[in-house]
């Protein structure tokens, strides 16, 4: 686990390719020491080329990871970096993906469309090694990628609620349109599997990724 290589992880350069302040707070409750560069990744890939939306978030964070690797490349005496955390989640309701909301008209909408029923967050996961070659290639760099889902239950919601929920703010930059740590919180009448996965980065999986693959 990483509790037993920190020491070494910390002597080394890691990147966090993400500017969410959750990411960023729940990395460094784990003891890890880290500098952010956030992607600039356009996180719009075709939905249908997907079969499912935790395929979809796993792909956008790779692209996320690797246009931070050749960020690093583009620079003249580019400091080494060892490793690049990139994540990327999103929310899917019976096969559609839900990602941030536009404006408070769509945050309704998408408050609305997970209001009693189950849900689930899929949060990918990429760890780009930039100076270490790919055993399959012999090439760098070496990417290992995986997935987590948390399934959600959603109590009833009533219009009124949802509007004050989208007036208070809290749905703007969250997949889904909603932050299990904050006021949506109390919406959860049910949760099968990672809570830190549907704040936005499965903690546990994250620690353990070295001795369970």
């Amino acid at each position: 686990m990483l509790l037993q290589h920190k020491t070494a992880l910390n002597a080394k350069r890691i990147v966090l390719a993400s500017g969410s302040p959750q990411r960023k707070d729940l990395l460094t409750n784990m003891g890890v020491k880290f500098e952010v560069i956030a992607s600039r990744f356009d996180e719009k890939l075709p939905k249908d080329r997907f079969p499912s939306g935790a395929e979809y978030a796993l792909e956008t964070a790779r692209h996320k990871a690797l246009d931070v690797a050749a960020m690093g490349k583009q620079m003249q005496n580019p400091p080494l970096v060892d490793l690049i955390i990139s994540a990327d989640t999103v929310v899917e309701a019976d096969g559609v993906i839900l990602e941030k909301p536009d404006d408070e008209e769509h945050a309704v909408r998408l408050i609305s469309s997970l209001s009693g029923r189950d849900h689930q967050v899929h949060t990918g996961v990429s760890l780009v090694l930039p100076g270490e070659p790919d055993p399959a290639t012999g090439q760098p760099p070496f990417i290992r990628s995986f997935f987590v889902t948390t399934d959600v239950t959603f109590a009833q919601l009533s219009s009124e609620t949802i509007q004050a929920y989208v007036a208070s703010g809290e749905p703007f930059g969250k997949a889904g349109a909603y932050g299990i740590q904050g006021l949506a919180g109390s919406f959860v009448v049910g949760l099968r599997g990672c809570f830190y996965n549907v704040v936005g980065f499965p903690v546990h999986r994250c620690v353990c990724v070295g001795v369970e693959g």
